[in-house]
């Protein structure tokens, strides 16, 4: 039997045993969403060799600001954030039970993996710089791994506001996330308009929690049913007039990640131009919802999304020790294109882009043990509290490590 044979009949049988309400649509734009994470961190990000042989984090698009509006694309947190709010509705729907037990439940699922690659990653660490690697590519690995992991913390508080969420959209419907438009716009104004001078630098932190909130909000009200096709257009026409004003007018940076060395970024906190773009692709996601539900009707379309999202913490979690596993043996060959010499050229990019199905082989194959975090706990046995408080305190350790305090 042939390698496509049994893939076919792989495919064939994940598609019989879906269940018939399982909304495909929504699992297609999660899967979406979750491998433009890693595509952009792994284009978007690169490495510079310093005379020890240690690697430092560098950007192409410091000297590609052209380079900006592959940003737009690869930031889809705001397609997550719309199809978390709209999973998270129905599931708190579905639950007979007390809130808490709900939530509880989520959080155990974002934490075990979280838990996984940073104690992993405590006990990996002193065996690389035993065995060579300088501190400062440790230093620069640590950071890479722990920088996604924001996500997974800003999450579970949304998660935890579903409540709340459901309430204003039977209220307000899809207008419910207004509020959340304005107070990120005010505090943009407080930031970058004319008295920004004498504004503190904490009251940008005023932005997170908003200006995360807001698509997960529109998801809500999407699951609830108060979203159609009408607020669909609104909300990409909106979003794209928005988007674009901030951009000609009110100068906001072209990138949607943060470009080292620059003044301004857009997304730590979230700005104003996050939101519009996140209304935008949610707009065009409400749109194009019943179109990608008949594509994934395909077998062979199908089966990849349910792998990826069964995969999801998985490749949020370990994208960036995929790509160290090989950045970091390549640091001791000294400077190779795409890899470890500075992304400053074209040339750069054109082996970074050689370089991507390599970061992705090496994902596939450390996702073949790290799935296990992603897993559902399993039963309890002597001994299981005492690995997790060990596991708790090596994360601890890594986290305090990663974030230049020790």
């Amino acid at each position: 039997m042939s390698t496509l044979t049994k893939l076919n009949r792989t495919a064939e049988r994940i598609d019989r045993q879906t269940p018939a309400h399982r909304d495909r649509a929504i699992d297609g734009l999660r899967a979406l969403a979750l491998l433009a994470v890693p595509a952009g961190h792994w284009l978007l990000g690169g490495f510079t060799l310093d005379s020890g042989g240690g690697l430092h984090n560098a950007s192409p698009l410091s000297a590609f600001g052209g380079l900006a509006p592959a940003s737009w694309v690869l930031q889809m947190l705001g397609i997550f954030f719309l199809v978390g709010g709209y999973a998270s509705a129905l599931s708190f729907r579905r639950h007979t039970g007390p809130a808490g037990a709900w939530l509880k439940g989520r959080i155990v699922r974002l934490g075990r993996p979280v838990l996984g690659v940073t104690a992993v990653w405590a006990l990996a660490a002193p065996v690389l710089y035993a065995a060579g690697v300088p501190e400062a590519t440790l230093r620069t690995g640590a950071t890479l791994v722990i920088q996604p992991l924001w996500f997974v913390g800003v999450y579970v508080v949304i998660t935890a506001l579903t409540p709340y969420c459901v309430r204003a959209a039977g209220r307000l419907g899809g207008w419910a996330a207004a509020p959340l438009l304005a107070s990120v716009a005010a505090v943009d104004f407080l930031r970058y308009g004319p008295l920004a001078g004498s504004v503190p630098g904490w009251v940008s932190l005023l932005n997170i929690l908003p200006g995360w909130l807001f698509a997960y909000q529109l998801g809500v009200g999407w699951g609830e049913g108060r979203i159609g096709r009408r607020g669909g257009w609104l909300l990409l026409a909106g979003g794209t007039l928005l988007f674009a004003a901030l951009l000609a007018v009110f100068h906001y940076p072209a990138s949607m990640v943060g470009v080292p060395g620059a003044e301004r970024t857009n997304s730590h906190p979230p700005s104003l131009l996050v939101l519009a773009l996140a209304a935008a692709q949610s707009g065009a996601a409400i749109l194009l919802r019943d179109r990608l539900a008949r594509l994934l009707a395909r077998p062979a379309l199908w089966a990849p999304v349910v792998v990826i999202n069964l995969c999801a913490m998985t490749i949020l979690c370990w994208h960036q020790t995929a790509m160290l596993a090989a950045a970091v043996p390549g640091s001791f060959l000294g400077g190779l294109a795409g890899l470890t010499t500075a992304p400053d050229s074209l040339g750069w990019i054109a082996a970074r882009l050689a370089w991507m199905p390599v970061f992705a082989v090496l994902l596939v194959a450390i996702a073949r043990y790290a799935r296990r975090f992603e897993g559902p706990p399993r039963a309890v046995r002597r001994g299981r509290a005492v690995r997790r408080a060990v596991a708790g305190l090596l994360a601890a350790g890594f986290a305090v490590f990663a974030l230049g305090l020790a």
